[in-house]
């Protein structure tokens, strides 16, 4: 009983740290001058099914834009629209805790009389946020960023990882420009 409870703490531990960091993938058009933009406008708000959460997104890309020099206009230069999308995934995992199968992630069945085994399904939810910027004039994409991560429960934990997501996503924004430090 004591080992299952150790590996469960150890798979939960493992599943928090998961959440704690971002994939986060950015790609732009090498042939656009993101020194000629000073402005940008938001398209719309992005879906979301949490108001303050859409509001948190709309508040961290226009701190990230702003802080690379642009200034948030009616009719900027820039088109910005983000995306939300949200899947629900599982993980199993079984545990034996006794008889000579013992531990963490054996799948064979032990012979009769030799233990128990414990299987354990967690469903979390995985997000993706896609921040796409457009010259308004052109209407061609000129940058895209994404992170993916697992998605926390708890509002503070959800924030932090926007912010992480977020920082990661503009480190190096506009292309072509020294990074930033945060």
């Amino acid at each position: 009983m004591k080992l299952r409870a150790i590996m469960l703490l150890a798979l939960t531990t493992l599943l928090g740290a998961c959440a704690s960091s971002p994939t986060v993938n950015v790609d732009s058009d090498p042939a656009v001058n993101f020194a000629k933009y000073r402005s940008y406008t938001w398209l719309a708000r992005p879906q979301v099914s949490n108001p303050l959460f859409q509001q948190r997104i709309m508040n961290g890309v226009d701190e990230q834009l702003q802080a690379a020099g642009w200034r948030k206009s009616d009719a900027g230069e820039v088109t910005v629209v983000a995306h939300v999308a949200t899947a629900q995934k599982q993980s199993i995992s079984t545990f034996y805790d006794s008889g000579p199968y013992a531990g963490w992630g054996w799948r064979a069945m032990p012979a009769p009389g030799m233990g128990s085994a414990t299987t354990v399904v967690d469903t979390y939810q995985t997000g993706t946020l896609v921040v796409d910027l457009f010259d308004t004039a052109s209407k061609k994409a000129i940058w895209r960023g994404t992170a993916e991560a697992t998605i926390p429960d708890k509002p503070d934990q959800a924030t932090t990882l926007l912010d992480a997501s977020l920082n990661k996503m503009f480190a190096g924004f506009p292309p072509g420009s020294i990074a930033k430090t945060k």
